[in-house]
């Protein structure tokens, strides 16, 4: 008689097939954002809501929580770490999804799907107005989640807090209080430094600003980018999108989105950067060992470790001089005249230290005032009480204090990120925190391998990725992002090494942008 699997055994298979549905929605998700017509947005909500039901169903279900109990049960006292950790971040899931509604899970998928379509619309026609009910039904979905889940958080949380535990475990608005008032504090003094330094320079003739690149160069130069940071097209695919993502569709399936915007002639190319850095970490982390896959272990850290990989490349790496000065013949080489006039001139192209109005455009200095704002309007959208009327006027009040600019249009203000269009509330300040960890790792990236530019000069990105891959990628969640920065830099994450970073970014620029 054959002996019967362990119930660990069992529960990898169920996690297994789960896994695969999850992927399924994944590959809807970037067709809905690549190529799929207009049109097909009701029925793709369809699809979306029919596989979030199933999903939910997989980690809600009785048998399912059978299969945690029996697999807890067989863990004795010799059981690896892993598994232990293994079955403590399923069990926490667990009780959440079992606190779900699965009327409520069917409605706020279909409340995304339909939120994306309106929102492209309303963002292309600057109508704000069109917008408004799609994101107070929104608001009003994440409300009722955030209440049906309270039950099942270990601590005491928010409504917002607790949305924002799928992107950012463990983290609470006081500590992003705390790092945030480190940028409050210490970001407008700089970005005063730079516009004074501006100001400045203005009574000297300047080089008209840089011509468009033309798209066909863009595209060339962007698979070049992929082509040298090791780029492999049987596992990896590009396209374009409204707006630049990362997704991965299986273990051996990455894909990536960029856009071309006209006016910012490298904006594809530092987009491309910046999502091979999130390509780079899913492909980096441990997906090969049983405790792994599809195990809770082989998932990022957080989205701000994930951020922070990101933002790694696009600004340590595709934003240094080091950089500009390997690249900018490339650059040059493909248009009739050089609009930089040498390397440091694209060098400073590359990083203009100008507040700007979009937040995917924006540069190190105000990117985090961005998250901020933000942050700040999400708080006051889901727990204080504004209206989803007031949000425009919001916006640009906040952005005027903030960054001292304010859009002419919502499309360029309140209209411009695609997350609130999803429900991803609670989502954006890991942006922020991805500069934090991303500056506080390279200091310890430099102290055991040299400095980064050196590395950079001689063509050794290898050398950038091999510390990542031993010291970060392979963590996945065996901790949470906190102590990843702790664990690998010997320090609590803190805002200093990334303001040390910019002050030191200003002045190498000579305060110019």
């Amino acid at each position: 008689m054959a002996v019967s699997a362990s119930a660990l055994d069992r529960l990898h298979q169920h996690l297994h097939q789960t896994r695969l549905l999850g992927s399924i929605s994944s590959a809807l998700y970037y067709d809905q954002n690549t190529v799929m017509p207009a049109a097909g947005a009701t029925w793709r909500g369809e699809q979306l809501a029919l596989l979030a039901s199933q999903l939910h169903g997989r980690q809600s279900s009785s048998a399912y929580a059978e299969l945690v109990a029996a697999a807890e049960g067989e863990l004795g006292a010799d059981a690896l770490p892993e598994q232990r950790r293994n079955l403590q971040l399923l069990r926490l899931e667990l009780e959440r999804q079992r606190c779900l509604d699965p009327a409520l899970v069917s409605a706020l998928a279909r409340a995304q799907s339909r939120g994306n379509a309106v929102w492209q619309e309303a963002r292309a026609n600057n109508d704000f107005a069109a917008f408004a009910p799609a994101l107070q039904e929104l608001i009003d979905l994440r409300r009722q989640q955030a209440s049906q889940l309270a039950a099942a958080e270990p601590v005491a949380r928010s409504p917002w807090e607790i949305l924002a535990q799928p992107f950012e475990p463990d983290i609470s608005k006081a500590r992003l209080e705390e790092l945030f008032a480190s940028l409050k504090a210490e970001l407008p003094p700089l970005i005063a430094q730079v516009a004074s330094g501006r100001a400045a320079a203005a009574a000297t003739p300047q080089s008209s600003d840089p011509m468009d690149l033309p798209e066909a160069l863009q595209e060339r130069l962007c698979a070049d980018l992929l082509d040298s940071w090791g780029y492999d097209p049987r596992h990896c695919q590009r396209s374009r999108s409204a707006h630049p993502f990362s997704c991965t569709l299986g273990p051996q399936d990455f894909r990536i989105t960029t856009r071309v915007v006209p006016g910012q002639p490298l904006s594809a190319f530092l987009a491309t950067a910046h999502e091979w850095g999130h390509s780079l970490y899913e492909q980096g982390l441990p997906r090969t060992d049983d405790h792994f896959f599809p195990w809770p272990l082989g998932e990022a850290t957080s989205m701000g470790v994930h951020e922070s990989q990101s933002l790694f490349w696009e600004c340590r790496v595709a934003r240094s001089r080091s950089f500009a000065e390997r690249w900018h013949g490339r650059f040059a080489a493909g248009l009739p005249a050089d609009p930089w006039g040498g390397a440091p001139g694209f060098w400073r192209a590359l990083n203009p230290l100008k507040p700007g109005l979009i937040r995917v455009e924006a540069d190190e200095l105000s990117y985090g005032l961005h998250i901020v704002l933000r942050f700040e309007l999400e708080l006051a959208l889901l727990e204080q009480g504004m209206p989803v009327d007031e949000l425009p006027q919001q916006w640009n009040q906040r952005m005027r204090d903030l960054l001292g600019i304010q859009p002419s249009t919502d499309a360029e203000g309140c209209l411009q990120d695609i997350h609130w269009a999803e429900g991803l509330f609670g989502y954006f300040p890991s942006y922020a925190l991805g500069h934090l960890i991303s500056a506080q790792l390279s200091e310890a990236m430099e102290q055991d391998i040299g400095p980064i530019q050196g590395l950079i000069a001689s063509g050794r990105e290898d050398a950038l990725q091999g510390w990542l891959g031993r010291h970060v990628w392979p963590l996945g969640r065996l901790v949470n992002a906190e102590e990843l920065v702790h664990q690998v830099t010997g320090r609590p994450l803190s805002a200093r090494p990334f303001l040390d970073y910019l002050g030191a970014k200003v002045a190498d620029l000579g305060g110019l942008g």
